[in-house]
């Protein structure tokens, strides 16, 4: 597990959207390739895609179906393997194995896409200047120069962990180097097969960290695969991002009801192995929870390192882009989880499809600015379905109706007009009829 950075057990939070994928290892074939095994060697491709994930392909996808012939190479810190994102979070339920979820090697992906890609690989330098990215294999042994004529930025976004992990067994914040094995996020299909190999066969005890969007679909999945769920939060109620407590109590009770072991309002002291076996994790209240495996889900942040150190314009909340997912350099673009279009970065799938069609449309020939509509997120929770559009600006009230688990939330402005809803349990059909009179996401 790579090292990743440290947060605090009370800056937990769960992003409201949902993440983009880094792919998993696979054998070397003939149609992909590593950076080169010489010291030092240089080529050239019209158009560069660094990320393999749901953006990056999508965009090469997009401009093959549009005709466009462009030398293409996509380069991938993993194996480029293809695979559905979304299925992450309900893959243990169904019981789909790395192998099941995998559609297509990277491999086969270039000969679809007639496109070089370049697995394995690390970016460590941009030169936006003189069009070149320098790329080092995952061994540190060899380093490639590539140039272009356009790069695309499709590096996605990376977990945020409450605990500094690292993989020489050391840890901060009271963990025991111990159970620092056993500690995972789920946020490629690498990560999936590593956990995925962890769990093992039988049903384990699985605490997760975390009470947002990523937390509650993986909660939901491991339960109905016949694992004993924990989930432990700061928050008073789940998805407490995208929900008004009447909503977010609702999924607690369904949560509960079903077995599902709830510690909301919660941060952990440490995280201790107990009997050579047991992690234990100690909240601050005193209470302690037993687990085989903890999976962390505190969120996203957008994975903006090499574009800061290139020059281009970096948020907090993405690269900064406008609407034709053009960054501060003009040959330079962002999509995905890492872009911040116009302010907006909005990590889940259909805004991410509608940048790779506006962004292929653009490159091909036909400058098209991007625009998102009301796009609700549908969270894959089949214990108590929901849907969350949230409002972009504080509301002044919410107008919560219904009964039992049946709720919807509509969220107004001081105008009375809605900005926003949250439906759960038979009120998610109301979806439809509400996103059309709901403000664009990004209009």
């Amino acid at each position: 597990m790579a090292h990743l950075q440290a947060f605090y057990a009370n800056d937990f939070f769960s992003d409201p959207f949902g993440v983009c994928m880094p792919v998993a290892y696979q054998q070397l074939t003939s149609t992909t390739q590593l950076a080169s095994s010489h010291p030092s060697s240089s080529s050239h491709a019209a158009l560069v895609i660094i990320g393999t994930g749901m953006a990056g392909v999508g965009l090469a996808r997009a401009l093959r179906r549009l005709g466009d012939q462009r030398s293409i190479t996509l380069v991938s810190a993993d194996s480029g393997d293809d695979y559905s994102k979304p299925l992450l979070s309900t893959g243990f339920a169904k019981r789909l194995t790395p192998e099941k979820l995998a559609q297509r090697s990277a491999a086969e992906l270039g000969e679809e896409l007639n496109a070089r890609v370049v697995i394995h690989t690390q970016v460590t330098t941009l030169d936006v200047d003189n069009k070149t990215v320098v790329l080092e294999d995952r061994n540190g042994t060899s380093e490639d120069r590539l140039t272009y004529d356009t790069l695309v930025l499709a590096t996605g976004a990376e977990p945020r962990v409450p605990f500094s992990i690292s993989s020489d067994n050391t840890a901060s914040h009271n963990i025991a180097p111990s159970v620092v094995p056993r500690c995972f996020s789920i946020n490629d299909l690498d990560d999936y097969r590593r956990f995925h190999k962890a769990l093992g066969h039988g049903s384990s005890r699985v605490a997760i960290v975390g009470a947002g969007l990523v937390g509650c679909e993986f909660a939901n999945d491991l339960h109905a695969g016949g694992h004993q769920v924990s989930v432990i939060a700061p928050e008073a109620t789940l998805l407490a991002r995208l929900l008004p407590p009447p909503l977010g109590n609702a999924l607690s009770d369904a949560f509960s009801e079903a077995g599902i072991h709830l510690h909301l309002g919660r941060s952990i002291d440490s995280i201790a192995a107990e009997n050579g076996e047991d992690i234990l994790l100690r909240l601050d209240n005193g209470d302690t929870v037993s687990a085989d495996l903890v999976l962390m889900a505190t969120g996203l942040t957008p994975r903006t390192a090499l574009a800061q150190a290139a020059g281009l314009a970096v948020t907090a909340s993405g690269i900064d882009v406008d609407r034709y997912l053009r960054t501060s350099h003009q040959d330079v673009y962002a999509l995905g989880d890492v872009a911040c279009v116009d302010g907006v970065n909005a990590m889940y799938v259909q805004p991410l499809q509608a940048s790779t069609k506006a962004l292929a449309a653009t490159l091909a020939g036909t400058p098209t600015p991007v625009s998102f509509g009301a796009w609700p997120i549908v969270v894959k929770t089949p214990l108590l379905p929901v849907v969350a559009y949230p409002p972009h600006t504080r509301p002044e009230r919410w107008r919560i109706e219904g009964q039992g688990s049946d709720i919807s939330a509509l969220a107004e402005n001081k105008d009375g007009r809605l900005i926003g809803f949250a439906l759960t349990g038979g009120c998610v059909r109301r979806k439809v009829e509400l996103s059309r009179a709901a403000p664009a996401l990004l209009g």
